[in-house]
């Protein structure tokens, strides 16, 4: 059956790579994994990495600076010496490539340290220009990174209001959000996927609701960003956040921030940074190395832009990153949909989100429980036969508890990206055909 059903997943790759054959070039999975050093090394190599919604592996275009701002420009930026030169060319060429992650202005866009670091200081930063009594929405299906921090201002006299999931699917209704809206919402938190639903969620829509009444929409895109290019003015979302360490990049988190809100914005960082739009949501300053490294995310995506589709051309950045996230696409659809196909076939098995193999729909993070087996036990024989995957509630504590599992050993996740094979996936539905 097993067999089978890798057979179909190959058989309908081809066919839809040929019916997309004038607009897509075949993926090079082979060029793509000689980008990341991890694949050739002796012990990791041997592993089927499904793990990545919990951190990506890391091609040579970050690494090399990273090795190179370490061993010769780890020094304070924006001075006129050799060393400090480097580091701030460095600096400046990662700020404006993740400004094109986001379609973004570079003066638009925030690193911080974490994901949750950058909420936290933002909470603080918007509810200064709030009063008692106004309404935040938060769902339960996110990460705490995005509502840990909105869930916090009840402390402060904001009135928080959930928006639920449905405790059979883990998914979101927008009419339920509708209902909770009101002329003194002022802010909808909202994951673009969750890390365990990893259902797309309806982010134009909100957007048109919240901004009805005036309110802002915070995205937290952690995982939908390492498989979908990111259009912040198409979206029409006010912050948009994700971590560059899921997208194959260093531990730095990435903000975006619309023009018009960061003008209004409280001022967090030091005082006689107030003039300049990047410091206002950054305390402290980043992390020189990490961020000069970021670049490296784009510097990957435009090699394999160029191995696929050609060197030179007039496109924009913007454009060069949409183009490689299609090639992704097709690739991470072909790999999760003898997965999916498996574990909702199963009456034992619950996939939360959506059963649909559709990657417009789903991102590859596949996130299941068995009525007969626990997590633990089914997450021990997968890391016994080298499968990378992880077993718990991934962060999201609440949806785990809504989906009335116990949070300790909640779901099995296998998270796949595109540099992943069908080798990978056959590895692991070998391991759950067994022990299901």
């Amino acid at each position: 059956m097993i067999r089978e059903r890798l057979t179909a997943a190959a058989v309908d790759y081809v066919a839809h790579m040929t019916s997309k054959s004038e607009l897509l070039p075949a993926f090079d999975v082979g060029f793509v994994r000689s980008q990341f050093p991890a694949f050739s090394h002796h012990e990791i190599g041997r592993w089927a990495h499904l793990e990545n919604a919990g951190g990506s592996y890391v091609p040579r275009q970050v690494i090399d600076p990273v090795t190179a701002l370490f061993s010769n420009h780890k020094t304070q930026p924006n001075w006129d010496f050799a060393a400090s030169l480097r580091a701030t060319e460095a600096i400046d060429h990662s700020r404006d490539l993740m400004a094109a992650t986001f379609n973004a202005q570079p003066d638009e866009i925030h690193f911080g340290p974490s994901t949750s670091q950058n909420t936290y200081v933002l909470a603080r930063s918007l509810r200064h220009g709030w009063n008692d009594g106004d309404e935040v929405i938060v769902t339960n299906q996110d990460h705490e990174a995005n509502i840990g921090a909105w869930r916090r201002l009840a402390e402060t006299g904001m009135v928080v209001k959930e928006w639920s999931v449905d405790p059979a699917t883990g998914m979101l209704d927008i009419a339920e959000l509708e209902s909770l809206i009101t002329e003194r919402t002022r802010l909808v938190a909202l994951t673009h996927a969750s890390n365990v639903a990893a259902t797309v969620n309806p982010v134009g829509k909100v957007a048109e609701l919240v901004h009805t009444v005036g309110g802002l929409l915070v995205i937290d895109g952690v995982s939908y960003a390492p498989h979908y290019p990111i259009d912040v003015k198409a979206l029409d979302c006010d912050v948009y956040l994700y971590s560059a360490y899921k997208t194959y990049g260093p531990h730095v988190g990435m903000m975006y921030t619309k023009r018009s809100v960061l003008e209004s914005a409280h001022h967090e960082g030091h005082f006689f940074n107030e003039s300049h739009l990047s410091a206002r949501l950054t305390p402290a300053g980043p992390d020189h190395v990490e961020v000069g490294a970021c670049g490296g995310v784009v510097d990957y995506y435009n090699a394999v832009h160029d191995h696929h589709f050609g060197g030179g051309g007039s496109q924009t950045q913007v454009e060069r990153i949409s183009d490689v996230f299609d090639l992704f696409g097709v690739q991470e659809q072909f790999l999760m949909t003898p997965l999916v196909e498996f574990l909702a076939d199963r009456d034992d098995v619950h996939l939360v989100g959506s059963r649909s193999t559709d990657h417009s729909k789903r991102a590859p993070t596949l996130a299941f429980h068995s009525g007969k087996v626990a997590s633990a036990r089914i997450y021990d024989a997968l890391i016994s036969a080298e499968v990378s995957c992880g077993h718990g509630n991934f962060y999201a504590h609440r949806l785990v508890t809504a989906l009335g599992l116990d949070p300790d050993d909640g779901v099995v996740r296998l998270s796949m990206v595109h540099y992943n094979t069908l080798e990978d996936v056959e590895r692991a539905l070998a391991v759950l055909d067994e022990i299901l």
